[in-house]
């Protein structure tokens, strides 16, 4: 019988990558990238076998979407930022029974979900980024979900979350499930990004505020509030991809039944005007 053996909300910016090849950026990255290295291994202590990615990088327009290739290689490029991350090797395992699972589960809660096995059909930055430091080695198995939903509401984006637990208790496979994405996503405007340092701040003061407050709350476990605000945080933050990352993992974690807490793993901090942060949570008992 599968099961969920870790839970966790993590960073994939850019600066992250290019903090490889840049000692300002080596400096202030470290810690976001010590902590997705981090979460890997306490994912593999925990036995995992797949990660399973929920991609704010992967805009979909209708229905839901997994990427459930049994493998994924070649050179990635972005297409919002080729300046940033370009000619990204990988090289990793997909779990197609998986997400082929988790596509008639999600369905089956009523929302129309397609698991994909289109050999063209590459990862995007969101899943990317993530697994170049959690999973370096490629041992692990991924799938990719899309969860920059377009024209969906999170009442449908909990239906899917709930349906990708069901899906992976009803698997054999052991999963770190991976919202990626940012906390507020308010980037700064063109014209103004040099001149605010905008690789090192964020954009607005109050958004800083509310992803504080909302790291609060997680961290003391007061789950019911953050769900309650979590429709006005995702629009009033501008949270990226709407926050359909967030909900799925909230809903496969069991939603307002969760009683677990969150354990930021580093600190956070600010790219690009965005907040950002790794976080580990709880899993129900």
């Amino acid at each position: 019988m599968g099961e969920i053996v870790l839970a966790a909300k993590v960073t994939h910016v850019p600066t992250l990558v290019m903090s490889e090849n840049d000692e300002k950026l080596a400096v202030t990255r470290k810690q976001a990238i010590d902590g997705l290295k981090e979460i890997g291994r306490r994912a593999r202590a925990a036995g995992a076998d797949t990660f399973v990615v929920l991609d704010t990088h992967w805009l979909v327009n209708a229905g839901y979407h997994i990427n459930a290739k049994d493998h994924f290689a070649g050179t990635f490029a972005s297409s919002e930022f080729p300046q940033f991350i370009k000619d990204l090797p990988y090289d990793l395992p997909g779990n197609p029974a998986l997400g082929d699972l988790m596509a008639e589960y999600a369905s089956a809660e009523g929302t129309h979900t397609l698991s994909h096995q289109v050999e063209s059909l590459d990862l995007e930055y969101g899943t990317l980024v993530p697994m170049r430091y959690m999973n370096p080695e490629g041992d692990l198995k991924v799938v990719s979900v899309a969860a920059m939903c377009t024209v969906h509401s999170h009442d449908s984006s909990r239906k899917v979350g709930v349906g990708l637990r069901k899906a992976i208790e009803a698997s054999d496979s052991k999963v770190a499930l991976i919202a990626s994405g940012s906390l507020s996503h308010h980037i700064w405007p063109t014209e103004i990004y040099a001149e605010n340092n905008g690789t090192y701040t964020i954009s607005k003061e109050f958004n800083r505020q509310v992803d504080l407050m909302v790291l609060d709350m997680w961290a003391r476990g007061d789950m019911q509030t953050f769900l309650k605000i979590l429709p006005d945080y995702a629009e009033n933050c501008d949270g990226e991809g709407d926050m359909h990352d967030t909900v799925m993992l909230f809903a496969a974690l069991g939603w307002d039944q969760y009683t677990g807490k969150g354990e930021v793993i580093g600190e956070y901090f600010p790219s690009s005007g965005t907040g950002q942060v790794n976080v580990v949570f709880d899993l129900p008992s």
